[in-house]
């Protein structure tokens, strides 16, 4: 009987603990991407960028549809701000006349990989191929060189890091997270963006949120307002000597 009790209790015990653990998973998915892989020594993308000046940058990730590229365009044409864009290699060899407008209006173009797979599931051969041919696909239609990369989902794992960055790439995530795929009216785009935004923030949007057009003016604005000045992601970071710390930001080497 107390054989039995024991292993009673060892039971409960191991069940308690896989509970704790599935529900500390799905307290950090909760928390945003940019929070998941701060534990233990890893290769990490840049999340944000140690900076006093105020710069940040506005980013886009496309991979669904152009209903509002046009109106989010014509906002960066009149404000004179110029930002990132994260393509998808089927969205690039889709809308080829988007990203050409993009790149002729001066905003910097990113890959997206090339079938938007979750990149921590692939061997480094595959990894490559995602990278190559998605960054091809941008070359070939604007004449400019891809030097930045984005993971689908915010997923990478360090064989995915380190590839990208032995190709030449800067791997890039965000600190700031619009939210905006999940259709959050444009005040609430505006608010979580205002409200998170700091010298050397990536901000995450989406080129078909149902209502980032909408809600870009009011960022641009309030950002402004802020005193932040924007830069595409390109002009952010640091391109040598530098470290990233445990949070994935990117800080010149020597500074304190």
């Amino acid at each position: 009987m107390k054989f039995i009790t024991l292993r009673l209790k060892s039971l409960l015990l191991a069940c308690a603990l896989l509970f704790a653990a599935v529900a500390g998973m799905g307290a950090a998915y909760a928390a945003g991407a940019a929070e998941v892989y701060y534990s233990g020594a890893r290769s990490l993308p840049i999340y944000s960028v140690e900076r006093s000046d105020n710069k940040v940058a506005l980013s886009f990730d496309c991979a669904w549809g152009v209903d509002y590229t046009d109106s989010l365009l014509a906002t960066l044409a009149a404000e004179k701000v110029r930002v990132t864009f994260f393509t998808v290699q089927f969205w690039t060899e889709k809308y080829p006349e988007y990203v050409k407008k993009i790149a002729a209006a001066g905003h910097e173009i990113g890959t997206h990989s090339a079938t938007h797979p979750y990149m921590s599931r692939l061997t480094e051969a595959e990894i490559q191929k995602e990278l190559e041919t998605s960054s091809a696909a941008i070359e070939n239609l604007t004449g400019k060189d891809v030097e930045l990369f984005r993971p689908p989902y915010g997923d990478y794992d360090d064989l995915v890091i380190d590839t990208a960055g032995a190709m030449g790439l800067y791997p890039i995530q965000w600190d700031v997270d619009s939210l905006d795929w999940k259709n959050l009216s444009a005040s609430d785009i505006v608010e979580r963006i205002a409200s998170r935004t700091k010298s050397g923030s990536i901000i995450l949007m989406h080129n078909n949120g149902l209502h980032t057009a909408e809600a870009l003016p009011v960022i641009i604005d309030t950002l402004r307002a802020n005193g932040f000045e924007f830069v595409p992601i390109g002009e952010l970071i640091y391109r040598e000597n530098y470290t990233i710390d445990h949070t994935g930001r990117q800080i010149p080497r020597g500074a304190a």
